[in-house]
């Protein structure tokens, strides 16, 4: 496993992740990819050549392993892990694609010319989309795969002895797992891990959005302001131009100059 490239990527997708994503990336790579890498295979490694049956019929054994395990435990959790982490990449790729749009812009318009995004890593627009897609598709597979290991295998139990009646056993034989326990532990811990991952894909759902309708309701807030000055505005302009007629009236009136008075009437003539 080439573990530089993998956390190349890693960092990548940590850099356009939230507070709640980068949280949920360490809890993926830490405790469910180391932990699946460097134990849970090893305790599985050996699962079918370790279940023995007290009969010795051809084809017995294989028979009811498969009726037992008919998925195994590492190949579904391989599956769960490839499905959850490879959305993450999608947001990369869409931050690429708008550094790639305005690397071409700038060529073709020149370095000076109007920038298509403000900061193409920024979580605006399609990119936003894509962000709460993609937790909305981890949270779903995250959950599938729990309801799948409960539904197949009936529970996160191992029980050391089964009971196995599948043709061709000759009756009703017994069959051992081996280390039930440890499957046990290891079982519970990647499904309380899941359900941890879908925790914070919801929490992050939900402070997205959130902030999202924070967003628009102040955007709501201050265009009925700005309506409501130029309502202002517009009651205050003809009262303004009365005003001003009536001052223009008033001046024009004191302009205009006394009639004489009477005795100076009657000297001039």
């Amino acid at each position: 496993m080439n573990w530089s490239a993998l956390q190349g990527l890693i960092s990548g997708v940590n850099k356009y992740s939230t507070q709640f994503g980068r949280v949920w990336l360490s809890i993926v790579f830490i405790f469910r990819i180391m932990v699946f890498v460097v134990a849970a295979e090893k305790v599985w490694g050996d699962d079918q050549k370790d279940f023995k049956c007290n009969t010795a019929q051809p084809g017995c054994h294989n028979v009811c392993y498969d009726h037992f395990f008919p998925v195994s435990h590492i190949r579904l959790w391989a599956l769960q892990l490839i499905f959850v982490t490879c959305p993450s990449f999608l947001v990369m790729m869409h931050v690429q694609y708008r550094e790639d749009r305005e690397r071409k812009n700038r060529l073709k318009y020149g370095e000076d010319c109007k920038r298509l995004y403000q900061n193409t890593g920024k979580k605006r627009g399609g990119l936003w989309w894509t962000y709460v897609l993609t937790l909305v598709f981890k949270m779903a597979v995250d959950a599938t795969f729990v309801y799948l290991l409960y539904h197949i295998y009936e529970g996160y139990d191992f029980p050391s002895l089964v009971k196995c009646s599948q043709a061709p056993c000759p009756n009703l034989v017994d069959c051992f797992i081996s280390r039930p326990t440890e499957k046990r532990i290891f079982t519970i811990f990647m499904v309380v891990s899941s359900l941890v991952c879908i925790i914070l894909c919801l929490i992050e759902t939900l402070y997205l959005v959130g902030k999202r309708c924070v967003k628009m309701g102040r955007r709501v807030q201050s265009s009925r302001k700005m309506q409501m000055t130029a309502s202002m505005m517009n009651v205050r302009n003809p009262n303004m131009l009365v005003m001003e007629s009536n001052s223009e009236k008033r001046s024009n009136n004191e302009t205009i100059s006394p009639a004489p008075s009477y005795s100076v009437a009657m000297s001039k003539t």
